[in-house]
């Protein structure tokens, strides 16, 4: 179900707007209509932007930091708090990049050993010049040792590191290739990483700190940025009259909730004015299911909401929805695993969100349908329930027990059932929005497919082409064929008929061959979970103390793997038979935008 909106325009002397727009944020239920004004760049808007930004990796990169939080937190201010975070984040990069740095130089220099620069200026003081190179040890000529005085310093790998000691000019002529080292001694270059490095270590430990006393410091600031944003939006999306004295505002508010508004903005000088949607209107959208739909409100969240105009399809897929994952998911076991899970969950968690609460309750309406729907073949953790020699078991299982070929057929009567379903939504939503005549067609082809399904699947009342069948084509024919379009003329119609008479008799084998997924997933689930029952008992030792725990541990992480993945898809292939069979044949538009009522942000 859609709420009922009401249209909201305000008329606002410019001096008393800022102070009008913190009373309708106090309020929280005013949807800001957007204009093309909002749109436009503004300098502050993009900073706030940018701050919130900020403001998110922080808590983001201290949340990783897996720190247990302190149980007394900073009084800092969520700012100074970002200030000191990016300050020490800058230092600790500076400080790793010279780390590396020194790092590097040390892997140069290590294989010359410790020396001092001082030493080669002695050398040159004694009419002595020294060179550095490196070769591979088979180009080392020894009498380099006597024409160069070349002296190797070490060998590392196939590498000679040596020295030459010449007088100054000398030319040499030497097969190896020449080094300059930085004019730093390895123990000053040693001392220096130490020092990056225990800097470094220090200012982490000090992240750490604010990451346990800062986060929730950061989180009210978050808050603090986003109302401000949020304001700034609002007044972008004002306009101005009456040489910018008067400011004037649009947005929409709940039918239910305009006369608790009314009553405080009499209190106020504004002039403001409520109306009802008028066609063409981008009216937000606030579902209000009750109770089972409200919780697959998400699912049609994931795919568009309706327009204002429309029926909330919800109610209408929700049962189809969960019978769909029971029989895709298909085992009795894996569904009441899901149904104690989530109701443990509930009972048991503290502080369970308002968000994963109906998340919750929707696991466990899932988990008992495919409890019931696993039934119908008797699967329990790929045992099959029916092999077991009981009374009841045997009773049970001669009232629901279907084997695959009729597994098959439910699948596919399923498909016929939530289609020609959908077509008759499609008809009630024309005839509600456009009038009665609009929905002619698509009541002429609901009753031909109808009665054409019922005597195919019950032969006993008929038989496709008798008497009664050819007039009830006949009747549904100039419904279709001239009435599709009750605006155009009768040829238009007749064309337009013959077009959709295509498309449904290419579309419709289609769109009901596709629900045979239903039971090729289960029936897939069901055979893996047999091979994981085989490989636990086949793949354990004949031992009494390690026989049953690799069976166990194989029969667990087995199952685990065969739950998440057919959960995974029990959710994916019922939402493709929802949004594209079903949404498209019940003639479902949507591109409605949500509902966001102006609020502090707590």
């Amino acid at each position: 179900m859609i709420t009922k909106m009401k249209k909201l325009t305000f008329l606002v002397y410019y001096k008393e707007y800022e102070a009008f727009l913190q009373s309708l944020r106090d309020a929280g239920v005013v949807h800001i209509e957007e204009l093309e004004r909002g749109k436009v760049d503004d300098p502050e808007l993009h900073e706030k932007l940018s701050l919130s930004r900020r403001i998110t990796d922080a808590i983001k990169r201290l949340s990783r930091l897996g720190v247990e939080p302190a149980k007394k937190q900073t009084d800092l201010h969520g700012a100074e708090v970002l200030q000191k975070l990016e300050n020490l984040e800058k230092k600790l990069l500076d400080l790793r990049q010279e780390a590396v740095n020194q790092d590097k130089l040390m892997e140069t220099l290590s294989p010359w050993g410790n020396f001092e620069p001082e030493d080669i200026q002695k050398l040159k003081s004694a009419n002595l010049e020294i060179n550095f190179f490196i070769c591979i040890e088979s180009n080392f000529n020894e009498e380099w040792i006597e024409k160069y005085n070349a002296v190797v310093i070490s060998k590392v790998g196939s590498k000679v590191h040596f020295i030459t000691l010449t007088p100054p000019g000398e030319q040499l002529y030497l097969n190896a290739e020449i080094v300059k080292l930085p004019p730093y001694s390895l123990s000053t270059v040693n001392e220096a990483y130490c020092k990056a490095r225990d800097t470094a270590m220090a200012i982490e430990e000090e992240i750490a700190e604010i990451a346990k006393t800062g986060i929730v410091s950061l989180n009210k600031y978050l808050k603090e940025i986003q109302s401000s944003i949020e304001f700034s939006k609002v007044v972008l999306n004002t306009q101005s009259s009456v040489e910018d004295k008067l400011m004037v505002l649009q947005g929409w508010i709940p039918k239910a909730e305009a006369e608790s508004l009314t009553k405080e903005l009499d209190k106020t000088n504004a002039y403001y004015d409520i109306s009802d949607p008028k066609p063409g209107d981008n009216v937000p959208i606030r579902l209000a299911n009750k109770g089972l739909f409200a919780w697959f409100e998400p699912i049609v969240k994931l795919y568009m909401l309706p327009k204002y105009n429309e029926l909330d399809l919800t109610p209408y897929f929700a049962p189809f929805f969960m019978i769909f994952f029971g029989l895709c998911l298909g085992d009795s076991g894996y569904g009441l695993f899901l149904l104690l899970g989530a109701t443990l969950y509930k009972m048991f968690a503290k502080n369970i969100s308002s968000t994963m609460k109906p998340i919750m309750s929707l696991i466990q309406v899932l988990g008992a349908s495919t409890f019931f729907c696993g039934l119908l073949t008797g699967g329990f953790f790929g045992v099959s329930l029916y092999d077991l020699d009981y009374p009841f078991v045997q009773k049970l299982k001669s009232i629901v027990f279907l084997d695959n070929n009729q597994m098959f057929a439910l699948a596919l009567i399923l498909g016929v059932i939530q289609i020609l379903f959908g077509m008759i939504l499609k008809a009630v939503n024309e005839a509600i929005q456009f009038g009665f005549k609009y929905a002619m067609g698509t009541i002429g082809w609901v009753v031909f497919l109808s009665y054409t399904f019922l005597l195919a699947g019950f032969p006993a009342l008929g038989e496709i082409g008798s008497l009664p069948h050819l007039i009830v084509s006949g009747i549904c024919g100039v419904f279709i064929f001239l009435f599709n379009s009750p605006d155009k003329n009768i040829f238009v119609n007749i064309g337009l008929g013959f077009w959709d008479t295509y498309n449904m008799a290419t579309g419709l084998l289609g769109d009901i061959l596709s629900y045979v997924r239903l039971f090729a997933l289960g029936l897939s689930g069901g055979i893996l979970a047999s091979v994981f029952n085989s490989l636990a008992e086949g793949m354990s030792p004949d031992n009494i103390i390690f026989g049953p725990i690799v069976m166990v541990l194989i029969f667990v992480v087995g199952h685990a793997i065969n739950i998440f993945m057919n959960v995974l898809g029990a959710m994916v292939h019922p939402m493709r038979l929802t949004f594209v069979e079903f949404f498209k044949n019940s003639g479902y538009e949507g591109g409605g935008q949500e509902y966001r009522p102006f609020k502090n942000i707590k």
